[in-house]
């Protein structure tokens, strides 16, 4: 048995995380933590979440919790997913970071930690856009530099950071895909005299709103067509249920810096 432990538990994610947890075979949940004074410091983590009593109580101590288990999820910032990462690799525990916003600096910080531990880190632990992922990198392959390359997601009106982490995976992908630089290449910000859109660019728009979960949409605009791959994600659920997987799998890897494409076997 795979003993599971989860940051945010009061939260939507974490509550959805300890259920799928829960429901899902070889897995339990063994270990919930929330940032301290939280409300529900000492609660019953399952019945927080809605899935019944499991006899394991929300902490504020990662480091207790951890003691206990084998993997931590994470869904919080960059910040504190280092943090965590910190003890992990010190009590040689596993990790799934669902977390996104990271700099090319955080990024390095996590690439030495996953020098002692197994790490999932992906921007979007969805099924269907990992699969996007992989069929953007033959749609840029395919097409080439005759088309222009336009990216827009849309995001509820809580979200930190922007463009979105999957945003930023897409334009990457298909960037590497074309030879080019996505730093060099990217354009977020759009605004008065601009001049023609340059070639290589690969165009960034952003938009928050409401409760939208996210969507992300991908356009290949070419003279006279227009290619677009759109997900659309209707729940949480499925970055949650993502992110149970990938704990799953981590149960037999070596100590690494994976994504979800290793994970579902796409790489």
């Amino acid at each position: 048995m795979i003993k599971v432990a989860v940051t945010g538990a009061a939260g939507r994610m974490g509550q959805r995380i300890i259920c799928l947890t829960h429901e899902a075979e070889g897995l339990s949940v063994s270990g919930a933590i929330e940032l301290p004074q939280h409300r529900l410091l000492g609660a019953d983590a399952g019945t927080v979440a809605g899935c019944g009593p499991l006899n394991v109580t929300i902490t504020d101590s990662l480091e207790q919790a951890m003691q206990q288990c084998d993997v931590l999820i994470d869904f919080t910032f960059p910040e504190v997913t280092l943090a965590n990462a910190a003890v992990c690799a010190r009590l040689g525990k596993s990790m799934v970071i669902g977390s996104t916003g990271f700099t090319p600096d955080q990024r390095f910080e996590l690439v030495k930690f996953a020098r002692k531990i197994p790490i999932v880190c992906a921007p979007n632990m969805s099924v269907g856009v990992n699969v996007c992922f992989k069929v953007l990198k033959d749609l840029a392959k395919t097409l080439g530099d005759g088309f222009d390359v336009e990216i827009v997601e849309l995001h509820h009106n809580k979200k930190k950071d922007a463009p979105s982490g999957t945003a930023v995976r897409m334009g990457e992908v298909v960037a590497e895909a074309l030879g080019r630089d996505y730093h060099q290449v990217a354009n977020c910000h759009r605004e008065g005299f601009t001049g023609e859109r340059t070639k290589e660019e690969i165009g960034m728009q952003t938009v928050r709103g409401g409760d939208i979960v996210g969507e992300h949409t991908v356009y290949f605009i070419g003279m006279g067509e227009r290619i677009e791959l759109t997900h659309r994600a209707m729940s949480r659920d499925m970055f949650a249920r993502g992110a149970v997987r990938a704990a799953g799998w981590l149960a037999t890897q070596k100590p690494g810096l994976y994504d979800m494409q290793d994970v579902l076997g796409l790489n």
